[in-house]
Formats: structure tokens, sequence, C-alpha cells
């Protein structure tokens, strides 16, 4: 392992290790979830069909600034997909409200673009959120700690099985980007979370023959769904799995505390 590759296994052990808030996921699992970072329309038209095949629901992260445009990722969701998702007994996440990164902007205003996204979101579908995933997978201590004690859910892209103690500041979660040759790498992960009976949450992005390089085939995300059911794995969304833990977790959304003058570490 070179220089970089230990520094940010280094960072990493630390922002999953402070700022914590824990939840037991008791006899629950095996679970395996599925999320969409940026909530491309072929995640929805495409993978949610393959879901609802299988029985199975995803977690749909919106940034609302985005929607109705198109990228590398192609055609981004519309306001009457936020409908069609809901109505299909899906769910929607947030990932702020332009797709900010915090470590291009200042806790302020990563907080009020959090805060923008829950808001705005509510108005267009009146439900209100509190699942949220890191635009880009980009967090720091400081935001950890600010935004934990107002959402559900804050969920990283670090690889590995939620086990029997779940950080709800820091949900770890694996990709599903490529196609078929990728297949392997994620059979051994659901099996490994049926043997274990943790939580296994998988994201990823587009979902169409050609996918971007954060996406996958329709084949490879059909492969994952049914090599969950099949090895015994419950599909369920982030949110379901979160009622069924029960326990004092927030169900509304709280003002940010004002932000200290305290120096945090990146």
């Amino acid at each position: 392992m070179g220089l970089r590759s230990r520094l940010v296994a280094a960072r990493q052990k630390v922002l999953c290790s402070l700022y914590r808030r824990t939840a037991l996921l008791g006899n629950l699992g095996p679970i395996v979830s599925f999320g969409f970072d940026d909530f491309p329309r072929s995640a929805y038209l495409v993978a949610g069909r393959i879901l609802e095949t299988y029985g199975g629901r995803g977690t749909y992260y919106v940034a609302p600034g985005l929607m109705g445009t198109s990228e590398d990722l192609g055609e981004l969701c519309h306001l009457e997909d936020l409908h069609s998702v809901l109505e299909k007994g899906h769910e929607l996440g947030t990932q702020t409200f332009q797709h900010s990164s915090c470590r291009t902007v200042s806790l302020n205003v990563f907080q009020e673009d959090v805060q923008k996204g829950i808001r705005e979101l509510q108005q267009l579908t009146g439900v209100e959120t509190l699942h949220f995933a890191y635009p880009y997978g980009h967090l720091s201590l400081a935001t950890k700690r600010r935004l934990g004690p107002v959402l559900r859910s804050s969920r990283s892209i670090f690889p590995g099985i939620n086990g029997s103690e779940l950080d709800l500041n820091l949900l770890l979660a694996n990709r599903i980007y490529g196609d078929l040759g990728n297949s392997r790498q994620i059979e051994d992960l659901i099996l490994r979370n049926a043997q274990q009976k943790g939580w296994l949450i998988f994201y990823t992005h587009d979902v169409r023959p050609n996918p971007s390089e954060y996406g996958c085939t329709p084949e490879i995300f059909e492969f994952a769904v049914s090599t969950a059911v099949k090895s015994g794995n419950r599909i369920l969304t982030i949110d379901r799995l979160l009622a069924e833990i029960g326990g004092s977790l927030p169900t509304a959304a709280a003002p940010f505390p004002t932000v200290e003058t305290e120096a945090l570490p990146k």
C-alpha cells in the first residue's frame, strides 16, 4: 500500500470513528438496500422496474437544483418522476440543492444547501425526507458532526458492510459500476452479508446499456438484485429498515445549530 492509500485509509478510519450516532441492527439482517445518486431517469425507468420485479424498492437521492438537466449520467429526473417513485413505494433522499461539495464551500454554505434541498423536495412532493447522501462522497468531521443531529441517516461511499452497531451519521455503501465483469465482487459481498446477517448498501447512478463511468448496465444491476433475493437477503429501503429498528431517530427536520468558531479537523 502506497503512502497516499495509507493516508486515505487513516482519514476514513477517523471519519468512521468520531461523531457516531449508533443504532443496533439486532436480528433484522441480512438486508440489502439499493441507492441511486443524482437520480438519473434511467435509475428509475430501468432499475426501478427491476427492483419491483423482485419485490424490492430503492432510495433515490435528489439534488433538486439539477432536475431536468442532462449530463454524462444522461437525463436527470423530472418532477413527474418524483411522484411516480413515491407512488410505486420507492423513497426519496437528498444530496443538497445544488449538489455541492463540502470540500469546496464553507460549512455555513453547505448547511444552507442541505436545508434548501430538504425544503425544496418537500415543496415539490409534500414529503419531508431526512435521508442524505454526501455529494461526490465528500465529507469532513465538521459536516458529520453538524448534520448528524438533524438527519435520519447520512450515507457515504466508504465500502463495507454495516454490522450489528450502525453509525447512522455515516452509513457504509458499495458501488455497482460497469457490467457483468464485476459480478464476482458483487456476489461475494452479498453472500458475505448473508452470512454475517448485516446490512449491505449498494449505490450507483445511471442504469443503461452504455452507462457512464459512474453507472452500470441493467444486466449487472439485475444480477445484484436477484443474487440478493436468492441468498436470503431482504431488500429494504433505508427508511423502511430504520422504521423496523425504531428508537429515537429524527422524524422531522430541525434548524441546524449555529456554527461554532472552534476549529474542527477537515
